[in-house]
């Protein structure tokens, strides 16, 4: 069993790609060299939020010979042409590398909304290409030495061109973003919650496309996690005041119970998720995870749940996982907040940072992070220090008649209440696109309520 673990936990491997990354460096630099408005957004990305402007770049649009010897630099360090000279890294977490012919060159920067931008940091055109609500906008904000700063928006898009929606698709889209924010999400049954959840998946992907509305669902995702956390509230701030919003998203976390993991995957299945890797914390912990990705869209999901080691090798994402009297970590988590897909939200966000600067600057405003639990020259991982949520006395109930907590520790969550959310804080380098299958065990264990 051990054997047939390890093959489970290693079938999906990364690995780091340096190359990649000098030839990416090496073109960021050139543009950070060219055109002092990119140099200038580069330091204040750096000082004013504590971010890195590689982590922002969406894409590198180039002339064939902007740089030397650029499409054989490109094959030789694993990008591949997509179609229409359209450069991307399988096995990496890399921009987009799009050549033409001719013209000047352009670094496309990541942002939430185009508009929020073009008020809160000075450019050169204040009115965006595309139109307002589509799935995809740009923005031009600076032009020096014929190279173009362009700040880009996307919302399930991932091509060059501007999408062709209507106005009404436009609409539609806001009426399902809308509906999505206003889910219900409290439910004495999490069957039903996930059973009327999933007709509103369903009837926006109907209308509007996969990709358009996993972007749209999980937009709403953020906006719930982060009324109820405060490191987030004040990051977002941060980030805010360039109007860069969330755009710098690595993945999002949810906490699932045993009962009802396979929902949740189907969920994600329904809006273009695929199965990546899977995780497991380690026997002490009794934690296991389901990585899903949606590559149309641009997202990553971390999918928690309690499991057992033997358990890893099976399909425990599609077929479910049998009740057991005991709670792990997760499992508690749920039984004292709920699901974090209905009403408790996402256990986490984590965004990529500068991983020294930002934790310093959060902490000079008053956010602490906890101990990073990766601390690796090419990933680096640290939680915000826990929101404490107040817990439902029901709830409490529920677990001490069951023995799943002492109580000792139902007097503890009546006072204090438990630990909620987190915002991570995260640094990759060298395009590192995997996880740290060995340090999720400690960080897990300084998650659990019964801790604290």
């Amino acid at each position: 069993m051990a054997n047939d673990t390890i093959d489970a936990l290693t079938a999906f491997t990364w690995e780091r790609q340096p190359s990649a990354s000098r030839l990416v460096s090496q073109l960021l630099e050139k543009f950070v060299t060219a055109n002092t408005d990119i140099a200038r957004l580069s330091e204040r990305l750096r000082d004013e939020t504590g971010n890195r402007i590689g982590d922002w770049v969406d894409a590198f649009v180039v002339p064939v010979d902007w740089f030397s010897d650029l499409p054989n630099s490109l094959v030789e360090t694993g990008f591949i042409d997509s179609g229409q000279n359209t450069w991307k890294h399988p096995e990496g977490i890399f921009p987009v590398v799009k050549l033409t012919e001719s013209g000047s060159a352009s670094l496309h920067v990541k942002v939430e909304s185009v508009d929020d931008f073009a008020a809160c940091y000075p450019v050169l055109a204040a009115k965006p290409r595309g139109k307002a609500g589509s799935a995809h906008r740009t923005l031009l904000v600076s032009e020096d030495n014929d190279t173009l700063l362009v700040a880009v928006e996307r919302h399930g898009w991932s091509g060059f061109g501007f999408s062709s929606e209507t106005d009404a698709d436009i609409a539609a889209a806001r009426e399902h973003l809308a509906v999505f924010c206003e889910r219900k999400r409290h439910f004495a049954d999490a069957e039903a919650g996930y059973a009327y959840t999933k007709k509103l998946i369903e009837d926006a992907v109907a209308e509007i496309g996969i990709d358009r509305a996993c972007a749209l669902f999980f937009a709403a995702e953020r906006r719930y996690w982060q009324s109820r956390n405060h490191a987030a509230q004040v990051q977002f701030d941060r980030q805010q005041k360039l109007g860069l919003g969330w755009a710098n998203h690595d993945h999002h976390t949810y906490r699932s119970s045993r009962a009802c993991f396979h929902h949740l995957v189907e969920m994600l299945e329904l809006l273009g998720f695929h199965c990546r890797e899977r995780f497991y914390a380690g026997i002490e912990a009794g934690w296991g995870a389901q990585v899903l990705e949606q590559s149309g869209a641009g997202f990553v999901v971390f999918a928690d749940v309690d499991m057992s080691p033997e358990e890893i090798t099976g399909d425990f994402a599609h077929l479910g996982l049998p009740l057991r009297p005991e709670l792990g970590t997760v499992g508690l988590w749920c039984q004292l907040h709920g699901e974090a897909f209905l009403s408790a939200g996402m256990h986490h966000l984590e965004c990529q940072f500068d991983f020294d600067r930002a934790r310093q600057q959060l902490a000079d405003a008053g956010v602490n992070t906890m101990a990073p639990f990766t601390d690796f020259p090419h990933l680096r991982q640290a939680f915000t220090t826990g929101e404490i949520w107040k817990v439902d006395s029901v709830r409490i109930d529920v677990a001490l008649s069951a023995g799943q907590i002492s109580p000792q520790d139902a007097e503890q969550f009546r006072r204090e209440g438990a630990i909620g959310s987190h915002l991570e804080i995260l640094e990759r380098n060298d395009g590192y696109k995997g996880f740290n299958q060995t340090g999720v065990s400690d960080i897990i264990a300084r998650t659990d309520p019964r801790k604290w």
